[in-house]
């Protein structure tokens, strides 16, 4: 079964497949490279993957390629995760789930259909609530926000 691989910190700059797929050259035809172009530009958005046989291969490599310099920058591999499908149909990476950041059609900023309330509405609705609960720290972050106001409660009460 192949497996796929997330390239991070790519140079964002004029650069094509075969540059990718020449750091991996001596893989084999093994390797397979997608670079993540910006539609309008054409230049890199700084990620791409690798797909590759096995997991084995996809250790050895992680092992050997991450953090060599590739355009001045150090690049980044790691697993990708699963494919999901985004609201317009276009594939997503899996990269931005492994960030803890899930994309909803409310949270992209684009309305439902039927939906009838502007984003200025919106955004008055939900200025307009006093409840602490109304906004929710990143759950990135939550561990060390809750770290971050004991230390603070503390310090109020010495």
């Amino acid at each position: 079964m192949s497996v796929r691989l997330y390239i991070g910190n790519l140079p964002k700059e004029e650069i094509d497949r075969q540059d990718l797929q020449a750091v991996f050259a001596e893989e084999g035809d093994a390797v397979t490279t997608k670079l993540i172009k910006d539609r309008k530009t054409g230049k890199c958005r700084g990620f791409g993957f690798i797909t590759v046989n096995n997991d084995e291969q996809a250790d050895q490599i992680i092992a050997k390629y991450n953090g060599q310099l590739f355009k001045d920058a150090a690049i980044k591999i790691e697993k990708a995760l699963p494919r999901t499908k985004g609201e317009d149909g276009e594939e997503q990476s899996g990269k931005s789930a492994s960030q803890g950041t899930p994309v909803s059609s409310k949270e992209g900023g684009r309305r439902e259909k039927g939906s009838k309330k502007s984003r200025r509405d919106r955004s008055r609705d939900n200025s307009s609530h006093g409840d602490s609960d109304a906004v929710r720290p990143d759950p990135r972050w939550a561990a060390e926000l809750e770290k971050l106001k004991e230390m603070l409660a503390t310090q109020a009460t010495n």
